[in-house]
């Protein structure tokens, strides 16, 4: 029997398949060099070790390290939904993130640079009005690079991508991480050894958005939304929902886990009381915590194509509950087998490889739910109830470490991530397998 001709519009889905597959090796060690340098540059700044603990030096305040950690987020609230209203309508996204990476990246710059021209209370105010700006622009970015990762790198291609893209930055974030704390931090280079760790962190993530613009290829997708104006497309979250109840819950449960994070900026000014912050021990722990993405990720990511990422989702959940336990019993467990600073090297070592999980996981998973015209929408919605949490998260656990200590804030953290597990396990199935990809 002769073949069905293809419909117009399937014939249009096809070509578009084909293009995905045809450019497959170039987009892939494009954004592997993206993820390489780029996110070796941001995980080296966002590492919870070096920019608490500088907010800290100038201000000696746990409410200020909470403060900078919230204004950092803060403009990832709303951004995310407006960024997706001008996006979701375009057929090629690229350009539009170059421009939100690039602004992003200024922002580094401005941190650095400042350290090196300002100094007392102008120092701080300028560190924190950068922060501001670096989560204003951060929260679009994730938008527009996440789309742009689910557009060119098929389902079954996206662990072992971010595996291996995580495991080699990891790797140089790591040995980045214990020079410039044995070495630029402990030595003070050039008179602000912070200010050169975050010029570096700037190098490295510009290096990373200029591969990523060289190398690729975008494919115009044969439909995608009509524009629309936010206020519409934010009447429109309700149905989101209704349409799909695993990924109501999914939402849930990505914001019970971020809301875990209230405790984050603290974990080094809680190791702090049992070693000195000095720059050889940031080095040290900074490089237990991002060498953990060395080792995990890998794991992470294969672990992921097979089985789905709800799996290391609810993995890393449980490492990230029982390292906050270890963090806060290493003083009580340590001996003459296994020093303190042991203990907290080990602590940070799984805080890291949670973080790699969980943002591997969460981030990955959030594109396999739903149809593709809406989901620029669904990257906004997940990076605004992010954004939301993680602002409020830091303030409130400032205020709580002030007022009631660290034993209330660690326990109300590993309490989230409890609940978290619960949401996971009991109300989201594998969207992997609704859609029936191997």
């Amino acid at each position: 029997m002769p073949e069905t001709p293809l419909s117009a519009e399937q014939e249009a889905e096809a070509a578009y398949e084909r293009f995905v597959w045809k450019n497959l090796p170039r987009n892939f060690v494009g954004h592997y060099l993206h993820g390489m340098m780029g996110m070796t540059g941001f995980r080296l700044f966002n590492a919870p070790t070096f920019l608490p603990a500088y907010l800290h030096l100038l201000s000696g305040s746990d409410f200020v390290v909470g403060l900078g950690q919230s204004l950092q987020q803060v403009g990832a609230v709303i951004s995310p939904v407006l960024a997706a209203t001008q996006i979701e309508h375009r057929k090629r996204v690229l350009p539009v993130a170059v421009l939100l990476g690039t602004l992003m990246r200024l922002q580094i710059l401005g941190i650095a640079v400042a350290g090196f021209i300002l100094h007392g209370y102008p120092l701080l105010v300028a560190v924190l009005v950068f922060l501001f700006l670096l989560g204003l622009f951060s929260g679009p970015q994730q938008v527009a690079f996440q789309l742009l990762l689910a557009k060119v790198i098929p389902i079954a291609r996206r662990g072992r991508l971010q595996a291996l893209r995580n495991v080699t930055g990891g790797a140089i974030a790591a040995g980045l991480a214990w020079f410039a704390g044995h070495y630029l931090i402990q030595n003070n280079v050039f008179g602000n050894g912070y200010g050169v760790t975050f010029l570096l962190a700037f190098v490295l993530t510009s290096l990373g958005l200029t591969a990523l613009r060289l190398l690729m290829r975008e494919p115009e997708p044969p439909t995608v939304r009509a524009r629309g104006r936010v206020i519409d497309r934010m009447r429109e979250f309700p149905e989101l929902f209704r349409q799909d109840r695993d990924f109501s819950f999914f939402i849930i449960a990505q914001t019970l886990a971020m809301a875990a994070r209230v405790a984050a900026p603290f974990y080094i000014l809680f190791a702090g009381h049992s070693i000195a912050l000095s720059g050889q021990n940031l080095g040290l722990v900074s490089l237990a915590f991002l060498g953990a993405d060395t080792v995990t990720n890998l794991g992470w990511g294969l672990a992921g194509d097979h089985f789905g990422f709800r799996a290391t989702f609810i993995a890393s959940l449980i490492v990230w509950a029982a390292a906050t336990v270890l963090l806060f019993m290493a003083p009580i467990l340590a001996g003459p087998a296994l020093p303190v600073t042991v203990l907290i090297y080990i602590a940070f070592f799984g805080l890291g490889a949670a973080q790699s999980g969980y943002m591997m996981s969460s981030q990955t998973m959030v594109l396999e739910f739903g149809d593709r015209d809406d989901m620029a929408m669904r990257l906004a919605l997940t990076a605004t109830t992010q954004g939301l949490m993680a602002t409020l998260g830091p303030l409130v656990g400032g205020v709580i470490a002030a007022a009631l200590g660290y034993l209330v804030l660690f326990g109300v953290s590993v309490a989230f991530l409890a609940l978290a597990l619960v949401v996971l396990v009991g109300f989201v199935e594998e969207p992997r397998r609704r859609r029936g990809v191997a």
